[in-house]
């Protein structure tokens, strides 16, 4: 599923929390009054696949830069794959109902680029809805210790978040901070099942790397409840101030 998970009482297990993050972002995204998606960044296409299930009516486009991950879900009904850039969306002006960026914006170079793109393929009342890890507001690099080099992407503050989609013709409607669902639970996790799921990691990968996830992991949690860090949804649709 590639994605952190949205955790609580009923879902406590990893499968279970991807799951739940797919069908909250979904249902933000207003997915069942859509005709058209594209999920940018769509990773193995594991959470088109709910969405397709779930709103059946739905035709999703996914678009990977990885043509690898998008040979894995050939010839699925109402999912068509491109292999395509997030910066360079191959459609028309004014021709998809949402645009969908579940956990992958932190990936996408430059992210300005790919809001561009967002507002020039969406109609007039579609949204643009993203899920993305980021930095509390006044966060220093320096906090971020060792997730510094293990946070394998860009470290956007919410601030900035929001200024670059209201500067390039964006307005938000929804905003949910979900860290504490998401990193927290995630951590716990890991470390009351360290033994069976390191055992299956050392079939793969050196020890060091274990160790390099399991402090990574803590010092995660430790961001999260100091607010160093934050995952937040967003929910935008174009300024009509701004058209």
């Amino acid at each position: 599923m590639l994605n952190f998970g949205y955790w609580s009482s009923k879902h406590l297990d990893p499968i279970s929390a991807q799951d739940n993050l797919c069908k909250v972002f979904g249902n933000l995204s207003e997915l069942s009054t859509a005709k058209n998606a594209i999920d940018v960044g769509s990773g193995l296409s594991a959470p088109s696949k709910l969405w397709r299930d779930s709103f059946p009516d739905l035709n999703l486009y996914d678009v990977n830069i990885n043509f690898k991950q998008l040979s894995f879900s050939k010839h699925q009904k109402n999912i068509e794959f491109l292999n395509s850039t997030s910066t360079k969306l191959p459609f028309n002006d004014n021709s998809v109902d949402r645009v969908l960026a579940l956990e992958s914006a932190q990936h996408f170079k430059p992210l300005s680029d790919f809001i561009v793109e967002s507002k020039r393929v969406l109609i007039k009342s579609g949204f643009l809805v993203i899920a993305i890890p980021i930095t509390v507001n006044d966060a220093s690099i320096g906090k971020l210790g060792l997730l510094k080099f293990t946070w394998s992407s860009e470290h956007y503050s919410l601030d900035y978040l929001k200024n670059l989609l209201t500067s390039n013709g964006f307005k938000i409607n929804d905003e949910m901070l979900i860290g504490s669902n998401v990193y927290d639970p995630l951590a716990d996790y890991y470390v009351e099942n360290r033994k069976t799921l390191s055992r299956t990691i050392l079939e793969h990968y050196p020890g060091y790397m274990e160790k390099i996830l399991y402090k990574s992991l803590l010092k995660m949690k430790k961001a999260s409840q100091e607010k160093i860090i934050d995952y937040v949804l967003l929910k935008c649709s174009l300024d009509s101030d701004l058209q």
